[in-house]
């Protein structure tokens, strides 16, 4: 029931599991203490019946002797129902013969000391009785027996294990219509903050009713993702603007860098025109860049627009790009691709991240180099090379931004490459690692460890 609930793994069916436990365990622990109660109160009935019948058999015996005990002994069996009998005496004499009584065999009792026991009526009977002594040469065994005791206790513990069953069955209905409430009522906060969207957020303003617990923390939270959405939208309007603003600029100085070029300067104009183009092109880019990681973060564990994505697809088309340009270069780049590796994504924002581990490869690696782009499922991307590598030092900080690690010929780039292939990773719930290898660089893209 708890799995069709939709509750297997959830706190509240350990709740409702815990509840039913414990209405089992408190009725076992009152039938454990109602049968305790009925073959204690039994025992205390058996021996006071054991002590008046004894009683009652020495005053006769005190009053009118032995011939009338042994009758009176004798009318008491005979009264008892041929099967089933329940009372048991037995008299005997000085030399330990028998006077009267349906036992034949004398316990293993003082009757001097007038002990009390357990006594054997047959191989399968067992009785308490009691022994006294009634005269020098006389003594007198009386023993009754119990025989509606487990019946008794068999009635009794069938009603506590059918009250039992119901009692359980009760808690466990209650417990599991209240906590499938809870756990509705909790599900929508968890999927508010999982894709805070307009729907989300209607979702939550629409059970603003309740004055609990619950209902005070999903206020809150309904206005704490609203103050967020805003900010976050407002951050995303402020940077937009602050990036028209300055992309704007510079590319009207490179049109007027441009036309300066057409009206043919001198070689040392033209080369720092030039010059200062790659510099407005290259701040451009960083510019780009810096944004695209601060969407990425913004997004970070956001599911929302998340959709089936070959990935496999993407790394065989950019691995064919590449490879033509490997042959330029001077570098040989090897493809180990599994197909149908899907995973939910932005093709775009993935296209990205492979392009900037290939480009950062192709980068640092001399001519002649070997580059390995591989993929597995689970998703297990891979990007390897054999060419310096990075140094042991840099190693920590070769996600952060503008961290450049080892030495580029060229010297160019803003060190925001793999900082963003980072925010794209964990964009979509993956994480990037520097693997160690006995040469050059590798670095894998694998799901989200959860903690």
């Amino acid at each position: 029931m708890i799995k069709l609930l939709g509750l297997r793994h959830s706190i509240y069916s350990r709740i409702v599991v815990l509840a039913c436990l414990s209405a089992l365990s408190i009725t076992f622990v009152l039938w454990i203490l109602t049968d305790t109660t009925i073959s204690r109160a039994n025992q205390i009935a058996l021996e006071r019946a054991v002590d008046v019948d004894m009683a009652g058999l020495v005053d006769i015996y005190t009053s009118n002797g032995l011939p009338e005990l042994q009758d009176r002994i004798a009318d008491r069996i005979a009264l008892e129902p041929r099967k089933g009998t329940l009372t048991h005496y037995m008299l005997i004499g000085g030399q330990g013969q028998r006077l009267a009584g349906d036992l034949t065999r004398w316990p293993d009792l003082h009757a001097s000391l007038s002990q009390t026991g357990k006594i054997a009526v047959d191989r399968n009977r067992h009785a308490y009785g009691r022994v006294t002594q009634l005269g020098p040469n006389l003594r007198l065994l009386v023993a009754h027996e119990a025989r509606d005791l487990n019946t008794l206790r068999r009635q009794v513990g069938f009603v506590f294990f059918a009250g039992g069953l119901i009692i359980v069955a009760a808690v466990a209905l209650t417990g599991l219509i209240a906590v499938r409430r809870l756990a509705t009522r909790i599900e929508r906060l968890n999927t508010a903050f999982r894709t805070p969207d307009d729907a989300a957020l209607e979702a939550l303003s629409r059970h603003l009713e309740n004055e609990d617990e619950i209902g005070e923390l999903t206020r809150h939270s309904a206005n704490a993702l609203t103050r967020l959405r805003r900010l976050a939208s407002a951050n995303r309007e402020t940077t937009d603007h602050v990036a028209h603003e300055i992309r704007t600029p510079l590319m009207h100085l490179d049109n007027r860098l441009v036309k300066t070029l057409a009206a043919t300067p001198d070689p040392e104009t033209a080369r720092r025109i030039a010059s200062a183009r790659s510099e407005i092109r290259r701040i451009i880019r960083m510019l780009e860049s810096l944004l695209d990681i601060a969407a990425s973060q913004a997004r970070r564990g956001d599911r929302h627009g998340l959709v089936p994505v070959d990935l496999s697809e993407i790394a065989q088309r950019l691995g064919e790009l590449y490879a033509d340009s490997a042959e330029e270069t001077g570098h040989a780049l090897i493809l180990d691709i599994e197909p149908d590796v899907v995973i939910p994504g932005e093709e775009m924002a993935l296209t990205r991240l492979i392009t900037n581990l290939l480009d950062n490869a192709f980068k640092f690696v001399p001519k002649g180099g070997t580059i390995t782009l591989a993929l597995e499922a689970g998703p297990r991307l891979t990007v390897r090379d054999d060419g310096p590598g990075i140094p042991e030092g840099q190693r920590e900080q070769v996600f952060e931004k503008f961290s450049r690690a080892g030495q580029h010929p060229e010297g160019n780039g803003a060190g925001l490459g793999l900082t963003l292939c980072r925010a794209i990773a964990q964009r979509h719930h993956l994480e990037i690692a520097l693997v160690d290898t006995p040469q050059g660089a590798c670095f894998t893209v694998t799901p989200e460890t959860t903690t």
